[in-house]
């Protein structure tokens, strides 16, 4: 019987040796677990430094024939970075695809690495075990957040989201992790009527700088903090409590 990925779907996997990734999470997991084995990747994909693998365009619209001309054993992406449409053509074509689930929280993530790497490749990976060790703790609540990750127009992060949980466990909840949407669009004036104790303000998607926040919220307390420790999963989480708890840490408590 052939395993299957985090939706369900079986796939034929058995020690990879050309994987091309579509998550740039993923990407640096498999790199730094997996030495050798990328054989391509998105133009997102920016960690580890230095990878030096073939471009496939972005997530959301990778060029699909240059995936299929790197003639990949496996190609590794997400329910809600990529698109259906995508993974059922390269499937078509006779690529193993594996789809991770869009992870709603810290622990979601991390097992679902843990079985891709114990399925793909029979590994267990250092920086895996310290990071469930690191994560496996929530702090009490001491503030709550506002989380934007675009502008023009605003998106914050809403329910069931990654990015929630890791605030969460650093003691800090996130004033839309009850909104019926994933990621809301609310307007500025609805942003500023929430009233947090802060604005937490990532630099990626969206590279916010010390202008965004008392340009758009005024008299609100934020912090500028590294978007890949907030929502990428995979080897940054070793860093990332650290990194995140050094920023808040003179906020609140």
């Amino acid at each position: 019987m052939l395993p299957v990925d985090d939706l369900g779907e079986p796939v034929p996997v058995d020690r990879p040796r050309r994987v091309v990734s579509l998550v740039p999470s993923i990407t640096e997991a498999v790199a730094v677990s997996v030495p050798g084995a990328l054989a391509g990747a998105t133009d997102y994909c920016t960690h580890p430094a230095g990878l030096d693998v073939e471009r496939v365009g972005g997530s959301k619209y990778p060029d699909v024939e240059e995936v299929l001309r790197l003639r990949p054993d496996l190609v590794i992406a997400n329910s809600e970075e990529n698109r259906a449409e995508d993974v059922d053509r390269l499937r078509a074509d006779g690529i193993p695809v594996w789809v991770t689930e869009a992870p709603r929280t810290v622990p979601m993530a991390l097992a679902s690495l843990r079985r891709l790497f114990a399925t793909a490749w029979d590994l267990e990976p250092d920086w895996l075990v310290d990071a469930e060790d690191l994560w496996r703790d929530t702090a009490p609540q001491r503030l709550t957040a506002l989380i934007p990750v675009w502008r023009r127009p605003w998106v914050v992060v809403g329910r069931d989201t990654f990015a929630t949980d890791v605030l969460r466990r650093l003691g800090v909840e996130n004033v839309y992790a009850s909104h019926e949407e994933r990621y809301p669009r609310p307007s500025l004036d609805e942003l500023n009527e929430q009233r947090p104790d802060l604005v937490v303000l990532p630099d990626e998607p969206y590279a916010f700088t010390h202008s965004d926040g008392p340009e758009s919220f005024p008299g609100l307390p934020y912090v500028l903090v590294n978007g890949r420790h907030l929502t990428w999963y995979g080897p940054s989480l070793v860093e990332a409590r650290a990194s995140l708890e050094r920023a808040l840490g003179h906020l609140g408590g």
